[in-house]
């Protein structure tokens, strides 16, 4: 068994428990392999294992890799970083998932650029849970408006939220930051009835998260090891 497979098996079984402790099932929680700055041998290993949701923040860096990965056609590839509208064209072209959608221009852009060969591209609102100024996202008090506005669009599925919260070691803080989320996905559902995603939780606190509702963790270090930056 090597480092990747071993790690993905310790991570699920970290799924497996937390879900059980809160009453429910692994199977509502996708497991997202944040594949960002590592080799396509690394994604390959993961593939191996059974892996098939990758998560990838550099827009060309994603593209690259998808290209590379393309006869594996049951791949579902998620971008998950900041999205400047210079770059929306091939995220629009190349991805399954855009999960960081905090402005009405970035979502346009999305949908006039989607293919008419593809899917509709499905989109989560990136919420800043923890008003950082640094941080990307909404504050909660927009997101119903901006809801409306991407659900209307016609080649988007609005499929619901993603958080990046500031970092918090104490269990208990990060449950009532993520309750927050919880709250906002339940009222999310009941104006749109095709949300079933919250993607929040990640390899420090995915236990949290998953305590909260969170249907996706975006797991990286405990997967792949640290990042590695060569550019």
């Amino acid at each position: 068994m090597n480092n990747i497979e071993q790690n993905l098996h310790d991570v699920r079984n970290r799924i497996t428990l937390a879900a059980q402790k809160c009453g429910r099932t692994p199977e509502e929680i996708t497991l997202l392999a944040v594949s960002k700055t590592k080799p396509a041998d690394a994604i390959a290993k993961a593939i191996a294992t059974g892996q098939r949701e990758f998560g990838e923040n550099y827009v060309q860096e994603g593209v690259e890799k998808i290209q590379h990965f393309a006869n594996h056609d049951d791949l579902v590839w998620h971008f998950i970083g900041p999205l400047q509208s210079n770059k929306s064209r091939l995220v629009a072209e190349n991805f399954d998932w855009c999960h960081t959608i905090d402005r009405l221009k970035i979502a346009q852009r999305l949908s006039e650029q989607r293919p008419a060969n593809m899917a509709p591209l499905n989109v989560l609102i990136q919420i800043n849970i923890s008003g950082e100024g640094s941080k990307s996202g909404i504050l909660l008090e927009k997101l119903s408006e901006l809801a409306t506005t991407i659900n209307a669009l016609p080649n988007l599925v609005l499929r619901g939220l993603m958080t990046i919260p500031a970092p918090e070691n104490n269990v208990e803080r990060q449950i009532a930051i993520f309750r927050e989320m919880e709250q906002a996905i339940t009222e999310l559902k009941a104006q749109f009835p095709q949300v079933d995603t919250l993607s929040m939780g990640m390899t420090d606190d995915m236990e949290a998260a998953i305590t909260c509702g969170s249907t996706l963790v975006r797991i990286g270090t405990a997967i792949f090891g640290a990042r590695q930056y060569h550019f």
